[in-house]
């Protein structure tokens, strides 16, 4: 049975908090500025950890980023070596997370049909103020059966 808070995932929890304090105070490539680490994915043997990357600033190229990143794996896995108490550092492979994207996405979307729907007037949302009636219809007992609607 796994443990609820296992090793792997401990760690790389850790890892990203000090990958995200490396990035940010050392690294010095202005291609992987403006990059949130929004994951960490550990083999069950801590030997590789997948990093997932968003980038902040929507001008620039997500794919220059991570390849900026992926170039200096080497030097943030040393850095990452002295921060850490490990006994082996694991080797480093940044990939773009495209699910906050994705989120943003859909977000706009429900915002844009949301916004249809009001402008074409739906009776019903005018009707409730988008609030549904859950006792239209039903019978009142305590009223002798009639509709309490």
């Amino acid at each position: 049975m796994p443990k609820e808070f296992s090793r792997t995932r401990r760690v790389g929890e850790q890892i990203q908090r000090e990958l995200s304090a490396l990035i940010r105070r050392d690294l010095q490539d202005p291609r992987a500025g403006w990059v949130t680490i929004t994951g960490v994915r550990m083999s069950r043997d801590l030997a590789h950890a997948r990093v997932f990357v968003s980038v902040l600033d929507e001008d620039r190229d997500p794919m220059r980023a991570v390849a900026a990143l992926n170039h200096a794996a080497g030097f943030l896995r040393r850095l990452l070596g002295r921060a850490l108490s490990l006994r082996a550092v694991p080797r480093l492979r940044f990939e773009h997370d495209v699910s906050i994207e994705r989120g943003a996405r859909l977000s706009s979307l429900i915002d844009q049909a949301v916004n249809e729907d009001r402008n074409r007037g739906a009776p019903a949302a005018e009707a409730h103020d988008g609030a549904p009636d859950w006792g239209a219809g039903l019978e009142d007992p305590d009223n002798g059966g009639e509709d309490r609607s």
